[in-house]
């Protein structure tokens, strides 16, 4: 049986929850979302708490009521706080450039690279070589990192490329003689 499910989400100050049927959406400070719980779990408001559980006690019920306890803790998070992943430029002439709805890199190609940037996203460049990605769902903003990343991932012998910014790259020895 999960534990996971079994614990409550406490809801933060100025989120707000609608549970209609097996849709929850939740309302806060930093925007809105809203998900369909699987059919098995359903979900109980208690005050200022969330208490999602299966609706027959089988094994495989509670490991999809901890799934969608974790994924209904994120959107708490999301919306409250918000989610960040930054992103890093390693390279002689790579740059970025955040130009309201694209995103401009420069990253060794014959040619510039545009990416637009999905709605409900921000990008921020706080310098030429890092990129901050910043929005309410967990899963868009790592795609939209991963997707960035994707364009020149950082490569074993000298690091170059786009890496996050806490990741750690294992270099290669060089070919001898």
């Amino acid at each position: 049986m999960s534990r996971v499910a079994k614990k409550p989400i406490a809801l933060p100050s100025g989120v707000n929850v609608t549970i209609s049927g097996n849709n929850i959406a939740l309302k806060g400070p930093k925007g809105q979302l809203s998900y369909d719980l699987h059919a098995d779990v359903q979900v109980s408001q208690e005050g200022n708490t969330l208490q999602l559980a299966p609706r027959n006690g089988d094994a495989s019920k509670y490991a999809m009521a901890g799934t969608m306890r974790a994924l209904v803790n994120n959107m708490v998070v999301g919306v409250s706080q918000g989610f960040e992943r930054k992103l890093e430029l390693v390279g002689v002439g790579y740059r970025a450039q955040a130009q309201g709805k694209t995103l401009n890199l420069t990253l060794g190609f014959s040619h510039p690279v545009a990416y637009p940037v999905p709605e409900g996203i921000t990008i921020e460049t706080p310098s030429q070589t890092e990129i901050v990605v910043k929005g309410v769902d967990k899963q868009v903003v790592g795609q939209v990192a991963a997707e960035i990343r994707a364009f020149r991932p950082p490569e074993p012998y000298k690091g170059k490329g786009v890496k996050y910014a806490n990741e750690q790259i294992i270099r290669k020895e060089a070919k001898k003689k």
